[in-house]
């Protein structure tokens, strides 16, 4: 099943939408702003976002900017902005197909349809393993050794967040909206306490950390492969 995000502020396009997608066999996570849409991304293994440009909290081309940061799904906006610079300002940002509003709803759902031909591939691998331990995605657990590590349920979300984003940045406002909310985006000190942790249940030397890497000013980065 295609997961579709559909981030618009206007009630009765998001629910057209869901009921249109839904019937034809999507899945659907609705999300009426900015923040809202970055924590629907961030907590679902989204294939398709559906993004309108006028928001409540934020501009969409910082939603886009948002999502770039760390993943390559497709992202086609729908918006009611018509001006030329406008539109290679999304796409410049990171937006792969521009439909403007009012839209006809068959060629939102063919354009859709291509953008999930395009990403295709190979499915996500449901365990993550490095020299030192193994996280599996399905059991929602980690072994070192052979033997279970025992995580908190924060840790292993962030864990997750970042095992399922391999050598991508996710900022830190990324992981603090995914573990704790919108509310969150500025308790980075959270975070430090929480990778700090998480190094040293899996870190060889949490001192100097070999696969839970912190981009300073920016957030973490998971290298599974680094030496």
């Amino acid at each position: 099943m295609t997961n579709v995000l559909i981030v618009d502020d206007e009630p009765q396009i998001l629910r057209a939408l869901q009921i249109n997608l839904n019937a034809r066999g999507y899945q659907t996570f609705p999300a009426a702003d900015g923040a809202s849409a970055l924590d629907q991304a961030a907590r679902h293994a989204v294939d398709v976002v559906i993004l309108d440009l006028g928001l409540p909290d934020m501009d969409g081309i910082d939603v886009i900017r948002g999502l770039r940061g760390w993943t390559d799904v497709p992202i086609i906006i729908l918006s009611a902005r018509h001006a030329s610079d406008e539109k290679v300002d999304a796409l410049d940002a990171g937006a792969d197909d521009y439909v403007t509003k009012p839209f006809d709803l068959n060629e939102l759902l063919a354009r859709v349809r291509a953008a999930t031909r395009r990403v295709g591939g190979a499915p996500e691998s449901p365990t993550v393993a490095t020299a030192d331990f193994e996280i599996s995605l399905i059991d929602k657990r980690v072994t070192r050794n052979g033997e279970a590590v025992r995580l908190t349920p924060i840790e292993w979300n962030i864990l997750e967040l970042l095992a399922r984003n391999p050598g991508r940045l996710i900022s830190q406002q990324q992981v603090l909206t995914h573990v704790w909310g919108p509310a969150y985006t500025k308790e980075t000190q959270y975070l430090r306490v929480y990778i700090a942790q998480l190094r040293r249940k899996l870190e060889p030397d949490p001192a100097k950390p070999r696969y839970l890497l912190t981009e300073a000013g920016m957030g973490y980065r998971f290298e599974p492969g680094t030496n």
